[in-house]
């Protein structure tokens, strides 16, 4: 372990954070939308691979329990789509891993309801296919992407990009957005006696 190691992700790092005041309408947009969603009483469905499932799932948690310890708060309807283990493996199986995520959105999702996706490449075949699955559904689909945003970013409605190869700091930027959205978020519900 070496210090100018350390010192080479924390420049990688304050680069990445630099581009993100650089996007700040778009970090808004996403944040308008997801409130606009939440105050429509639709649901908003999460997902993501490995651990872009992981930041889904974190994202759907905070939204459901509660963001900071001392706010409590009625649960906000986020769904992650990669929490049932028989419906995935069952899914995967019958009609093939590209379908795990968008069986469950046809099943479950409203024409009000929001997708967000999380990818740190943005081609993986099954947010490919979640996407499209949105779009014929006319639901509006949100998307934590890294690198040049790959295919994902065509189809999605409105696409933050990590501009990164590293897969670490692309994900570190995709938790941290999530948090910073969702307490914007919620500081407005609160505001407006919302939840």
């Amino acid at each position: 372990m070496e210090l100018n190691t350390l010192e080479k992700i924390l420049f990688e790092k304050n680069k990445i954070n630099e581009n993100l005041k650089k996007n700040f309408s778009l970090i808004k947009k996403i944040a308008d939308k997801i409130l606009k969603t939440l105050e429509n009483k639709s649901n908003i469905y999460t997902c993501g691979n490995g651990g872009s499932a992981g930041d889904a799932q974190h994202f759907a948690a905070e939204g459901i329990v509660r963001l900071k310890p001392q706010t409590n708060r009625k649960p906000i309807p986020i769904i992650s789509l990669a929490l049932d283990s028989s419906s995935l493996t069952a899914c995967a199986n019958d009609y093939g891993y590209d379908y795990i995520f968008s069986r469950p959105l046809e099943a479950f999702a409203k024409k009000k309801d929001l997708l967000i996706c999380y990818s740190t490449s943005g081609k993986s075949k099954n947010i490919i296919q979640v996407l499209k699955k949105a779009k014929q559904m006319n639901i509006y689909s949100i998307c934590f992407l890294g690198g040049n945003g790959g295919y994902a970013k065509k189809l999605a409605n409105l696409s933050f990009i990590v501009k990164s190869n590293n897969v670490a700091r692309i994900q570190e930027t995709h938790i941290f957005l999530s948090h910073f959205v969702l307490e914007e978020v919620e500081k407005v519900l609160l505001k407006k006696r919302k939840i």
